[in-house]
C-alpha cells in the first residue's frame, strides 16, 4: 500500500469526508514536497510508516500515532525552533470536531519529536524511534542523510553549521540511550552511535 492509500484509509476511518481527505492530502503533499526539503519529505514519511507497519501491533493508539507521523514535520523551516509545535497545532486544527481520536496524545506525540526524550507514554516512544531509525542506517545511507540535512541548513555557513550540528549529535551520545524502546535499542543503538561518532569526526 502506498503513502496516499494509507493516508486516505486513515482519514476515512477517522471520519473525514472524501472532499476533505483529498484536499488535506494535496496540502500534505505540497508541504512535504517543497524544494527546501531534502530530507524531511515524503520519503521520510514512507520510511517511518514502514516501521509503523511492523510495530503497530505494539501500539495502544495506532491511529493517533499514524496521524502524528503524517503531520510531525508538516511545518518545517531550518531557521525556526517551533516547527513541531506549529505542526502539532496544525494537525489538531484539521481534525473533525467530533473525532474519537485522543487529541492530546497527537499533540504531545508530535511535540515529542523535537527533543526525542524518553516519554511516560510508550506509544510516543515508538514514534520517536520511528523518527530516529535513520541514525542506524548503513554508513552510505547515513551519509546521504546528513548531506540532505546540510542542504536543508544551507542558509548557515560551515562555521555556524558544523559546531551546531556536532553539538546536537553529541547530545544524542550523552544520553543513556538514543532509542526509547527496548526493541530499537537492541537492534539499532550500537550502529547509531558509531554513525554519529563518525559524523562528529567529519564536522571537527
Amino acid at each position: 500500500m502506498n503513502l496516499k492509500e494509507i493516508y486516505y484509509e486513515l482519514l476515512s476511518n477517522i471520519g473525514f469526508s472524501a472532499n476533505d481527505i483529498q484536499q488535506n492530502w494535496l496540502d500534505l503533499e505540497k508541504a512535504y514536497s517543497k524544494k527546501s526539503r531534502h530530507y524531511h519529505n515524503l520519503i521520510h514519511l514512507q520510511e517511518m510508516i514502514e516501521s509503523f507497519e511492523i510495530y503497530k501491533g505494539k501500539l495502544q493508539n495506532p491511529d493517533e500515532i499514524l496521524f502524528s507521523i503524517f503531520y510531525h514535520d508538516f511545518v518545517y523551516s531550518a531557521s525556526k525552533k517551533d516547527n513541531e509545535l506549529k505542526s502539532a497545532e496544525y494537525a489538531l486544527a484539521i481534525l473533525p470536531e467530533n473525532v474519537s481520536l485522543n487529541k492530546q496524545l497527537i499533540f504531545d506525540a508530535i511535540c515529542a519529536t523535537q527533543q526525542h526524550q524518553q516519554n511516560a507514554i510508550e506509544d510516543i516512544n515508538w514514534l520517536i524511534d520511528f523518527d530516529l531509525k535513520i541514525l542506524a542506517k548503513d554508513w552510505d545511507d547515513y551519509k546521504i542523510y546528513f548531506e540532505q540535512i546540510r542542504k536543508e541548513y544551507r542558509i548557515y555557513p560551515d562555521f555556524l553549521y558544523k559546531p551546531g550540528r556536532a553539538k546536537a549529535l553529541k547530545h544524542f551520545l550523552e544520553n543513556a540511550f538514543i532509542f526509547q524502546t527496548e526493541e530499537f535499542r537492541n537492534l539499532y543503538e550500537g550502529k547509531a552511535r558509531i554513525n554519529i561518532e563518525k559524523e562528529i569526526l567529519l564536522l571537527t
